[in-house]
């Protein structure tokens, strides 16, 4: 069994990283490492990862307060699994997200994967494309976060720049450049919707993170980046309307 990293930023999180840390513990698949980064906290954060007794949890401490995105690349350097993982401090993973999702990769051959994912606070299962090439990365972000899975050897060291919002989608604008990105269409991550999220941020404000990713993060002109946005814009709607689907099922 080859070890996965689990890569987790954290800050402020104590209400959720427990029932995160649990659901990592709870894999069915055992050989990974957790990496917690935290972001210097001011709460109970850390006194909470410390509670949990598992050489296979490794908690770091930024000096200063960093962000999101560097502090993702703090965990990725220090990263040794073949495998890399991320889940966020507030959500959690099925039992078997990992053991299926291994299986997935070995068994085709693929070197990217995300998987399907249900919301917790609404009957709402959530998808994507079976297969994601360069310009369909480009054209949307699909996965969430704390769904993808890569092969480090292929993928390599990704390291962004200090990006506050859609850090997660640079590292997926990266990644694409190396191996396209595949679907397990199976719900094995559960999105925990707080207040605060950001799917909560008025379209504007969204537009504006998005021409920023463009413009810093992939070195686009203005007008580029006002056209990766513009379609970002209309592929949001369309994901809208073909990936997100109610459902009454209840497996969490």
């Amino acid at each position: 069994m080859e070890l996965v990293s689990i890569i987790m930023p954290a800050y402020n999180c104590e209400k959720y990283i427990a029932e995160a840390i649990r659901s990592v513990r709870a894999q069915t698949y055992t050989v990974w490492e957790l990496l917690i980064v935290d972001d210097c906290s001011t709460d109970n954060t850390a006194a909470i990862i410390a509670s949990f007794d598992d050489p296979r949890i490794v908690y770091r401490c930024n000096k200063h307060n960093m962000g999101a995105a560097l502090t993702r690349n703090e965990a990725l350097r220090i990263a040794k699994g073949e495998y890399i993982a991320f889940l966020d401090a507030d959500d959690l993973w099925a039992t078997d997200k990992l053991e299926k999702q291994i299986r997935f990769m070995q068994d085709n051959g693929y070197d990217f994967t995300y998987t399907a994912f249900r919301r917790t606070d609404k009957p709402l299962r959530i998808a994507g494309p079976k297969h994601v090439t360069k310009w369909g990365m480009y054209a949307f972000c699909w996965p969430a976060c704390p769904t993808v899975m890569y092969k480090r050897e292929k993928i390599g060291l990704i390291q962004i720049t200090d990006l506050r919002k859609n850090n997660d989608y640079a590292m997926w604008l990266h990644a694409i450049q190396k191996a396209d990105c595949y679907l397990l269409d199976e719900e094995l991550f559960f999105y925990n919707k707080h207040a605060g999220s950001v799917s909560d941020a008025k379209i504007a404000v969204l537009l504006g993170w998005h021409y920023r990713l463009w413009r810093q993060e992939m070195n686009c002109s203005p007008i580029m980046a006002s056209f990766y946005t513009a379609l970002n814009a209309v592929f949001g709607l369309y994901k809208k309307i073909r990936y997100i689907k109610k459902s009454t099922d209840i497996c969490y």
